[in-house]
């Protein structure tokens, strides 16, 4: 994350304070929860695109970081036509506006230009990086609920993500962008939610030792045992944190929550946690699943701080829900394809997602 965004942080929490939570006893933290019901109120049915089919158009968008170099935008372009996409470059996918791919207006009327576009039947970002938050509320919501397509990314992505969800109930995708690395696993899981239609289970590999004589990588390590169901929310902690107060900010009430956060010190997640819980985010979870914290280390202080497991202790131990840490979810090069706002059951023992549905049409 870069320093500009992490600053908003701070000013984001004292906007968004609305209350903390009780601490519960120790002897009820070890107990396994039940499962819960999806919402307290029933929301309407969400909003879905239909899938993704061979020969389909994706519109290419690039509403964070600009690319510099022409390579990894071919990369990107001959990826999804390996996928069996044809690719239509928006406006301004080469721009630039100082790391931004092109200015605000710039960058989200390919946004707006891309779904009132019949001939694109999907919307992919280029990259990540930073500048979403810049363009949520530019966005033609209105628009997007007339002509809802499938529009993915993840990352500074998002922002956008749960934005598009909140303001207009469409079922949006946190996956690779397009300049990701295309690999098997991820590949399996972005065809089954966006183009099979499938009801995905969303598990990490399992059973890969290699020379050792247990699985060390991609590990699930369960906080606290049990199912839950509710809608998909979430993203990367830092850029979620930063929407908080904001009308694009997610509804978590009986939601599973999903974060995976990069290149962050300790203390900086736990104050992005401590956002979350003082804008009354974590008070009616019906879950928790955490992906890959990549790179977040103790930075200067070494292990004079708090460690990523007392920090999520302290923070999800006392909810009194579901929780497990290790989903294929981050910076990383296997990932899941979630969809953001799609119901789901998840089982903090075994660390599953399970779609209740198809995400897409």
């Amino acid at each position: 994350m870069t320093a500009s965004r992490r600053h908003l942080l701070t000013g984001a929490a004292a906007a968004a304070a609305l209350g903390a939570l009780g601490a519960l006893s120790p002897a009820r933290a070890q107990t396994a929860a039940p499962a819960r019901a999806a919402r307290p109120n029933a929301a309407p049915e969400p909003l879905r695109a239909r899938r993704l089919r061979p020969g389909d158009t994706i519109a290419l968008v690039s509403p964070a970081n600009a690319t510099y170099e022409r390579e990894p935008l071919e990369i990107a372009v001959e990826s999804l036509e390996a996928l069996g996409f044809k690719v239509k470059l928006g406006a301004n996918v080469r721009g630039r506006y100082g790391q931004f791919g092109g200015t605000d207006v710039q960058r989200a009327a390919d946004i707006n230009d891309a779904f009132a576009d019949d001939e694109a039947a999907g919307i992919l970002a280029l990259t990540g990086g930073s500048g979403c938050n810049r363009i949520v509320d530019k966005l033609n919501y209105a628009l997007i609920r007339r002509k809802p397509k499938f529009f993915g990314g993840f990352s500074d992505l998002t922002s956008l993500v749960n934005a598009i969800h909140k303001q207009t109930g469409l079922i949006t995708f946190h996956c690779p962008v397009a300049g990701s690395e295309w690999n098997e696993f991820s590949l399996q899981h972005f065809r089954a939610v966006a183009m099979d239609a499938q009801a995905d289970l969303l598990q990490n590999p399992q059973g890969e030792r290699g020379a050792h004589l247990v699985q060390r990588e991609d590990r699930i390590s369960t906080l606290r045992p049990g199912l839950a169901r509710g809608p998909l929310v979430g993203g990367n902690l830092a850029v979620l944190s930063s929407l908080a107060g904001s009308p694009y900010f997610p509804d978590t009430r009986g939601a599973i929550l999903f974060l995976e956060e990069v290149n962050e010190y300790i203390y900086r997640v736990d104050r992005m946690l401590s956002t979350l819980r003082l804008c009354g985010a974590l008070d009616q979870l019906s879950g928790v699943v955490l992906g890959k914290f990549t790179q977040c280390g103790p930075g200067d202080g070494s292990y004079g701080t708090l460690t990523l497991d007392e920090v999520f202790d302290d923070y999800f131990l006392p909810l009194n829900i579901p929780v497990y840490r290790g989903a294929m979810i981050g910076h990383i090069k296997r990932k899941f394809t979630v969809p953001v706002g799609q119901p789901a059951e998840m089982d903090a023992t075994a660390g599953t997602v399970r779609l209740l549905s198809p995400a897409v049409s």
